[in-house]
């Protein structure tokens, strides 16, 4: 006796697993990602990216070249002839950090000094100014929201007589506190709008069950929303990071070019005016100037991107 499969039973069965699942339409955001992945990953896309990264990296490297070569080397040939007169040296180092007319290693521990206070003070302040303007219900919150952002748009330029005005008046002037009090007063109004609108894409239901359990504003701040903010945090305190570092205006202004308390950026460009023909320091100074941004920003830059385009979570 012949036994026959039934695969009319397993066709119909297969049929009504394919009407009980169907698929789920895309949204238009979704397709426009899609379309712009594919976009990105063409080959010409990544020939472009390429072209620009080296261009990019080129004068970089230049200057990495240049900082070990020997003096007499700079002047007689340029960087590129490395591969046929591979003379280097760890004299510009030398010279550029403890050397009695450079001396960049008092410099960079200044630059230190002035980094770490102006990247974390602002960051305090605003965290705790963004959770009020997103999770306490205030009188003339939103108005008071919207002229912070407003904040923004008024140039550093414009504040720096009446500051330093301000700062004489208190006896500060000259000193590593009106470097940090300056950045900060700059930085608060980005920070703020930045960590709100973070704050803002935390789902409330979150918020909503910490208070329900008992919860007050200190516990949910440090122990709910604190650990969903970490890409922001790092992301503004890289962003911040790198600002300081780099930051000449504020600091030739407000705290002045002597030693004790001048950033590396004020010698580097003092090295520029006045040893202009000595491109062995400069080049080594310059580089010395930029290694740590460098390295700051390759370790983290995975949260500066997430922090940028992600968001703490998606509610």
């Amino acid at each position: 006796m012949t036994v026959i499969p039934p695969t009319n039973l397993v066709d119909e069965t297969e049929a009504d697993t394919r009407v009980a699942r169907p698929a789920r339409k895309m949204s238009r955001a979704e397709k426009r990602a899609i379309a712009v992945k594919g976009k990105l990953s063409s080959p010409w896309a990544s020939g472009i990216a390429i072209v620009i990264a080296v261009l990019w990296t080129v004068p970089t490297f230049g200057l990495f070249v240049t900082s070990f070569r020997p003096r007499a080397e700079i002047r007689s040939s340029g960087w590129w002839t490395l591969p046929w007169n591979p003379e280097l040296t760890l004299e510009n180092y030398q010279e550029a950090l403890f050397g009695s007319s450079t001396s960049l290693a008092t410099y960079f521990l200044n630059s230190l000094v002035i980094t770490l206070p102006a990247v974390l003070i602002p960051i305090s302040l605003a965290l705790l100014a963004a959770y009020a303007f997103a999770w306490i219900d205030f009188r003339g919150r939103n108005l008071l929201f919207v002229a912070v952002f407003a904040l923004q748009v008024v140039p550093i330029q414009v504040t720096l007589v009446p500051l330093l005005s301000q700062y004489v008046d208190w006896g500060l002037a000259g000193s590593f506190w009106v470097v940090w009090l300056s950045h900060s007063i700059f930085a608060l109004p980005l920070a703020i709008y930045l960590l709100h609108n973070f704050m803002k894409d935390i789902p409330p239901s979150l918020v909503e069950a910490a208070r329900v359990d008992g919860a007050g504003h200190v516990k949910i701040f440090f122990q709910v929303l604190l650990p969903l903010l970490t890409p922001a945090i790092a992301s503004f305190a890289i962003f911040q990071f790198l600002w300081v570092w780099n930051d000449l205006l504020v600091a030739l202004v407000f705290a002045g070019g002597t030693p004790d308390v001048a950033p590396l950026t004020v010698r580097v460009a003092e090295l520029a005016g006045t040893r202009g023909s000595q491109w062995h320091l400069l080049s080594a100074g310059a580089f010395i100037a930029m290694i740590v941004p460098l390295i700051v920003f390759l370790g983290l830059q995975r949260y500066f991107v997430r922090g940028l385009l992600g968001g703490a979570v998606k509610g």
